[in-house]
C-alpha cells in the first residue's frame, strides 16, 4: 500500500505490485482487493477490468468487504461485466452487512431509484448516515421530509440536512434554506 500511495516512499506501482503479489501468496484478501484496484485503474499495468474483476472476486468469496463493494459497483456499472443490478444488490449486501458505509448507500440508491422500495432504502440511508456519508445523510433526510417508506419527519430531516451540510453538502444547505422559509 505505501508503494501505491507514495506515503513515506517514492510511488513504485511495480514494487506495490511485487508486495501485493508476496501478500496474496499468504491468503491477504486486502491485497488481492488492492490488486483488483490497480488493474481496474491501470495503474502501473494496463488498465484490465476482467482482471480486476477476477482479483477482487477471490477477496470477496473470502468474505473481503471492500471487494464485494467493488464488485457490486461492478456489476451495477457495467464495468467488465454486463451490468446486472441483482448481482450489483448481493454484493453490496454482503459489504453492507458489514458495515461498509459506500455500499450501504449504494444499497440506498437501488432501493430508492430503481427498486422503489423506500423503507428498505431508508433503512440503508440511515445505515451510512450514521457513520458520516454526507449524500447518505441528505437522502435519508429527503426521505424523511418526503414521508417515502417512513413516517414524514420534517424535523428529523432538518437534523439530517444539517449533518450533511455541515460537510459541505450544498442540496442539504439549500433544503435547510427552503425549510426556514416555510
Amino acid at each position: 500500500m505505501i508503494y501505491q500511495s507514495g506515503k513515506g516512499v517514492p510511488q513504485d506501482y511495480a514494487e506495490a505490485i511485487k508486495w501485493y503479489l508476496k501478500a496474496v501468496e499468504k491468503g491477504h484478501t486486502d491485497a488481492q482487493n488492492n490488486m483488483g484496484s490497480i488493474y481496474q485503474n491501470g495503474k502501473g499495468v494496463l488498465q484490465d477490468e476482467a482482471k480486476a474483476f477476477k482479483w477482487y472476486l477471490k477477496a470477496a468469496e473470502k468474505g473481503n468487504a471492500a471487494a464485494q463493494y467493488n464488485l457490486g459497483f461492478m456489476y451495477e456499472n457495467g464495468k467488465g461485466v454486463p451490468q446486472d443490478y441483482a448481482k450489483a444488490v448481493k454484493w453490496y449486501l454482503k459489504a453492507a452487512e458489514q458495515g461498509h458505509a459506500y455500499a450501504q448507500y449504494n444499497l440506498g440508491l437501488i432501493y430508492s431509484s430503481g427498486l422503489q422500495d423506500y423503507a428498505e432504502a431508508a433503512r440503508w440511508f440511515l445505515k451510512s448516515a450514521e457513520q458520516g456519508i454526507a449524500d447518505a445523510q441528505f437522502n435519508f433526510g429527503l426521505i424523511l421530509e418526503e414521508g417515502r417508506g417512513v413516517q414524514q419527519d420534517s424535523d428529523s430531516a432538518a437534523v439530517w440536512y444539517s449533518e450533511a451540510a455541515q460537510q459541505g453538502h450544498e442540496e442539504a444547505q439549500l433544503r435547510l434554506f427552503k425549510m426556514k422559509d416555510k
